[in-house]
C-alpha cells in the first residue's frame, strides 16, 4: 500500500493561520503606542510651559492665558482623532497651571481623553479603566523648581542685585 504525502497549499493554511495572529499583535501594539505619543508630547509641553511659568510675574493673569494658548499650540501635534485625542464638540484639554515666579515650584497638570481600539474597549471597560464616556483617561503632571538648586543655595541668595554686586 502506498501512501502519497502531497505538500501543495502547505504554505496557504500556515499563512491563514499566521497572517490574522500577525495583525492582531500589531493591533496591540498600537494602543499603547498612540497613548505613548501622547504622553510624550503632553510631557513635553507641560515641561515648557513650566520653564515659562517660573519666569512670569503675572501668573494668574494674562501670562496664563499666555502660558495656556502656548500649551495648546504645542498640543495640536496630537492629531484631532478619537483614538489619539477626543475633540467632538468640546475639547477633552484639561489645562492646570499652578505657581509663579514668587513660588518654590510651579506645576502644569495636562489630561487628555482617549477613545480606545475597537479590541481594546471591552477590555478596558471591564478592567474600570475608563470614565463615564468610555474614554481611556490620560494625565502628564510636571513639577520644576522656579529657581536651580545652585541659585537657591547660593550665599548671596535669591536677589540678582546682590550677585551682581558680590561679582564686582
Amino acid at each position: 500500500m502506498t501512501v502519497l504525502h502531497d505538500e501543495r497549499g502547505q504554505g496557504s493554511v500556515e499563512a491563514a493561520v499566521v497572517i490574522p495572529v500577525l495583525f492582531l499583535l500589531l493591533l496591540m501594539l498600537l494602543q499603547p503606542g498612540i497613548v505613548l505619543y501622547d504622553r510624550i508630547v503632553m510631557g513635553g509641553a507641560a515641561a515648557e510651559a513650566c520653564r515659562l511659568l517660573a519666569t512670569s510675574t503675572d501668573a494668574q493673569g494674562s501670562m496664563a492665558r499666555s502660558c495656556e494658548a502656548f500649551v495648546r499650540h504645542r498640543l495640536a501635534a496630537i492629531p484631532q482623532h478619537d483614538c489619539f485625542h477626543v475633540h467632538g464638540g468640546n475639547c477633552s484639554w484639561d489645562i492646570q497651571l499652578i505657581g509663579g515666579e514668587s513660588s518654590d515650584s510651579v506645576t502644569v497638570r495636562i489630561v487628555n481623553e482617549v477613545r480606545p481600539l475597537p479590541l481594546f474597549d471591552s477590555g478596558a471597560k471591564l478592567m474600570g479603566l475608563t470614565n463615564a464616556a468610555g474614554n481611556l483617561e490620560i494625565e502628564e503632571s510636571v513639577t520644576l523648581p522656579t529657581q536651580p538648586s545652585w541659585a537657591a543655595s547660593s550665599e548671596l541668595g535669591l536677589n540678582p542685585a546682590s550677585w551682581i554686586g558680590g561679582w564686582l
